[in-house]
């Protein structure tokens, strides 16, 4: 069934840390920014703590589980660090991503299909602790029937190339991208897998992304907190909001 509701928005507090970490010390605090996103009407908080700790850290992923009263979704690598630290926190949601420690950012998805014996035992433990498991990958039906194949509830669909083709003028690149995403999404909710979507978005592509049906969840961090050096992160928060919700039903 096609949804009429605006997907969920999950904003990710990651580059407040980056903030914090450019000087040391203890500001910007990220968990004060999270209560302030969950009070501007955000759904969730998510946060990536990285193996080289360079923005999110331990503690503060601690202190966001003990603070917040929405969900908390945890993106990690899939390394037993990791799956330590979730298991020791319980979040709400935790979402498997792809990590190389020379990136900027999280580059394209997580390759399941190449690694699911691994993967499908690495998310176990996870799930049997009550985390509700994305994968985040390619919109790729292979890659979408491995997540199906290892239990994974939920798929976060990388957006960035989508994002990127909006934002170079690409308009040819940007329909592709877009029909791949439209048609991933198709195909995992008819394998009654959840289907969020994120990265790289801004007002104008999430805007675009909520038009397809059946996509669940938005999870924006880096333009969010880029625009809030301009209008505050509680204005730029309403803004997406409103962005998602006129995607979704036209108003």
């Amino acid at each position: 069934m096609t949804r009429t509701t605006a997907p969920r928005l999950g904003v990710n507090i990651d580059h407040v840390a980056t903030i914090r970490n450019a000087r040391g010390g203890f500001a910007p605090d990220p968990v004060r920014a999270a209560k302030l996103a969950e009070q501007a009407g955000a759904d969730g908080i998510t946060a990536h703590l990285r193996e080289d700790r360079r923005h999110i850290r331990d503690d503060d992923i601690t202190q966001l589980k003990a603070a917040l009263s929405v969900p908390l979704n945890f993106e990690m690598a899939a390394t037993d660090e990791m799956q330590a630290i979730a298991l020791r926190n319980a979040p709400h949601a935790a979402c498997i991503v792809p990590e190389k420690r020379e990136e900027r950012t999280t580059e394209g998805g997580l390759g399941v299909l190449q690694d699911e014996a691994r993967l499908a035992e690495f998310i176990a433990p996870l799930r049997e602790a009550g985390s509700r498991v994305s994968m985040f990958i390619e919109a790729d039906p292979a890659q979408i029937e491995a997540c199906a194949r290892i239990g994974a509830p939920v798929i976060e669909l990388h957006t960035g190339t989508f994002a990127e083709a909006h934002l170079s003028g690409d308009m040819a690149r940007r329909a592709s991208e877009y029909e791949r995403l439209r048609e991933a999404t198709r195909i995992a909710t008819e394998m009654g897998i959840e289907v969020h979507a994120g990265h790289g978005l801004d007002f104008d592509t999430a805007r675009l992304i909520s038009v397809i049906p059946d996509i669940v969840e938005l999870n924006i961090g880096h333009f969010l907190i880029g625009e809030a050096v301009y209008i505050g992160l509680e204005s730029a928060i309403v803004k997406m909001r409103a962005a998602i919700n006129e995607g979704r039903t036209g108003v």
